[in-house]
């Protein structure tokens, strides 16, 4: 790294405030920007990481409307939250804003005149999306219809959900108002358009010629794709009341497309924070030898590698980004996630179900990142990568080292005597490490770099397996204390390289190992460089266990909230049987439904359906043949206050005579339950009416 810059502005796609974080923006995004942003530092760089929660747009007001509660309320309680969870799971950001603040609506405002007075703009008269019943414009958010690149039937007016595709609203075919349900109509409106159109070259001789090699293939991929087909001018401003207004004359009632404010939220936080901490923001955005890295999900890559580009190529004095490693979808459980179903792991949730165990989450969603395509995410894994990964192989070989040391040395590093060839290949190979796992870092492969953090730890594990410490110390005593000084090198080389992915794992392991920063912790380069990473002599503390087993008991707990979110869904969107024929009052009256109660039940004898009831209907005791045998076990339904239906003509059943009907229903998991009255003193002949 000594020929890379010395000043770096990385940040984070900012997250909506219309919902908490959940795991697919963890692995698309925050996780690795994170495993940079403290890799850079540990390596001494001068460093900006920043975010903040993306609070305009048309998502917030409909999320709003939707919890019957203002739009200012509904910011603020997911901009907690998010902040929270944040600070919670470790993340870093030097600086976590809101596109709210006051220095936010300034920076945006004063970047949309500049261009605008630098006739960086056209301006136009077009026809948009009008919903008459709610007597509005429609932006992109407030319509939905098929994506005319995939055929989603569920695509929204600025983007597709199930392709990644930028659309605009008049692209969806079949477009309905999500305000209303209505078909919208076209109505002239007035807007500003930054003309993409007008820049095809500078984006060909700047990413499509000067980043093919470094930028990963899914980012490349998908701008030549649109610059390929021809880029578009695209509305900057919207007819909306929620979001910042548009600052120049004729701009009432009308306010900045959230994707032309939302990237300037980088800007404006990086000046709320250069302004605390005593530093010129500029030199994080406008100075040459700053090297910009923006770290996004694969649906936002038009944003970042097309429409913000060229908005600071726009105005001129900016620096652009040096590479955007997007990556792509992660799902749960095989299915896409979704804020909207409620088919999520929400980060909030996650540290509360699992405390103190940020860690084994950080370390799932890297080992199976989708850096390079649509991954999933399991609970059965994670399990996995738990307990067979972290618990078997990194905790294993820590407690062994520091329970031996304890145990044979009163936990004081013993002196090594001479090395054997095994001793000296296995420190040759701790020194060789920090550079390897550098390289995949700087290459943006996280999932390979941790890869190779845990193959350091297997190392540890095979070297105390091989030379079996625990069984020399009976015939040589000396061997062992070069074995236990040479595994203490390892345990002290992984507190120090885990600290990018496993940070409180490594803040845990530097207290055991007694290597904090006031006593002398190691720089990543030391590593590599010094003979010895923990002196003879020093004291370590005692063993503590690095990581816990995961239980199956934890993980069913998931599944079942998960199986409950889908049963939850699948009612929602369960269409109701169409009416059936017209009947009379006459047809009703017909009908004698009473209050009953089950005095027997079993089974029919070869009928894996049916139950034979004994049913007291208050004008007899009558016998009723029900196909409800995979719903209920006989002897749980004796005593169960019913609704029967005492005048259906009688039939026979695997020669059994039915005199009558149970009424059921199922409910919202898609369960029969049985249409019984509410109170329980209803006597049994009761007429239903």
């Amino acid at each position: 790294m000594s020929n890379s810059p010395q000043r770096y502005t990385i940040t984070a796609a900012l997250p909506y405030t219309n919902g908490p974080i959940h795991i697919g923006h963890l692995a698309g995004v925050y996780v690795p920007a994170d495993i940079y942003a403290r890799f850079l530092r540990m390596q001494g760089k001068d460093v900006a990481f920043v975010c903040g929660s993306d609070e305009h747009g048309v998502a917030i007001p409909m999320k709003a409307k939707k919890e019957g509660i203002t739009s200012q309320e509904l910011i603020d309680k997911y901009h907690g939250i998010i902040k929270q969870s944040f600070v919670d799971f470790g993340v870093t950001f030097d600086n976590y804003s809101r596109t709210s603040n006051k220095i936010h609506h300034e920076t945006a405002s004063e970047f949309f005149k500049k261009l605008y007075e630098d006739g960086k703009f056209i301006e136009e008269t077009t026809e948009q999306l009008y919903d008459k019943e709610a007597n509005q414009f429609l932006a992109d958010r407030f319509v939905t219809g098929t994506c005319p690149k995939c055929g989603n039937p569920e695509a929204y007016g600025d983007q597709c959900e199930s392709c990644g595709s930028s659309l605009n609203a008049t692209d969806l075919i079949s477009p309905k108002s999500a305000i209303t349900g209505a078909v919208p109509s076209m109505k002239e409106t007035r807007h500003w358009f930054l003309p993409l159109d007008q820049y095809e070259d500078f984006l060909r001789e700047w990413i499509l010629e000067g980043h093919k090699k470094d930028w990963k293939a899914n980012v490349y991929g998908q701008v030549k794709s649109w610059v390929d087909e021809g880029l578009r001018a695209r509305a900057v401003t919207r007819d909306l009341d929620w979001g910042i207004p548009v600052p120049v004359e004729g701009g009432e009632g009308k306010v900045l497309y959230v994707w032309f404010d939302a990237p300037i939220g980088y800007i404006s936080s990086t000046k709320e924070w250069a302004a605390r901490e005593g530093k010129n923001w500029e030199d994080y955005w406008k100075k040459e030898d700053t090297k910009m890295v923006h770290f996004i999900g694969k649906d936002n890559i038009v944003f970042h590698c097309i429409i913000f580009p060229i908005m600071l190529k726009a105005e001129g004095s900016y620096i652009l980004p040096e590479n955007v490693p997007a990556n792509e979808f992660l799902n749960l459980e095989g299915k896409k996630l979704s804020t909207s179903k409620n088919w999520a792991v929400w980060l909030h949730e996650y540290l509360e179900d699992f405390p103190n165990q940020q860690d084994v989450l950080r370390y799932t969603l890297t080992a199976n990142a989708p850096e390079t395509k649509d991954n999933d995410f399991t609970w059965k894994d994670f399990q996995s990568r738990n307990n067979n990964e972290l618990v078997a192989i990194f905790g294993n070989f820590i407690n062994r080292a520091v329970v031996l040391t304890d145990k044979y040395y009163e936990g004081v590093v013993p002196a090594s005597g001479d090395f054997t060839e095994v001793d000296e290949q296995t420190l040759a190979a701790v020194k060789a490490y920090p550079a390897v796992i550098a390289s995949s870092i700087e290459r943006y492969r996280f999932r390979e770099a941790q890869g190779e953090l845990m193959n350091l730890a297997r190392l540890g594990n095979k070297y105390l397996a091989d030379e079996e410490p625990w069984k020399v110390v009976k015939t040589d005593p000396e061997r062992v204390k070069t074995v236990m000084f040479v595994a203490l090198q390892i345990s002290a080389a992984l507190a120090t390289l885990s600290e990018p992915f496993l940070p409180f794992t490594s803040e845990k392991l530097k207290t055991i190992l007694n290597i904090s920063p006031s006593e002398g912790a190691l720089k990543w380069e030391e590593i590599s460089a010094k003979d010895s990473l923990i002196l003879a002599g020093h004291k370590i503390g005692k063993a503590e266990l690095l990581f816990s087993k995961i239980e199956d008991e934890q993980i069913q707990q998931q599944l079942d909230k998960l199986e409950a979110t889908k049963a939850a869904n699948e009612a929602d969107n369960k269409i109701a049987e169409p009416q059936k024929e017209e009947s009379t009052f006459e047809d009703f009256s017909k009908m004698d439904l009473r209050v009953g109660t089950i005095v027997e039940a079993k089974k029919m004898p070869k009928a894996d359906k049916l139950l034979v009831l004994k049913v007291d209907t208050g004008i007899d005791v009558r016998t009723i043949v029900s196909g409800i045998a995979k719903s209920f076990k006989a002897e749980d339904i004796i005593g169960k206050k019913v609704t029967v239906m005492v005048n259906l003509a009688p039939r026979k059943l695997r020669g059994v005579e039915s005199q009558g009907m149970i009424l059921m229903t199922e409910n919202a998991e898609g369960k029969l339950v049985f249409l019984n009255p509410d109170e329980e003193d209803v006597k049994d002949g009761t007429i239903i009416s």
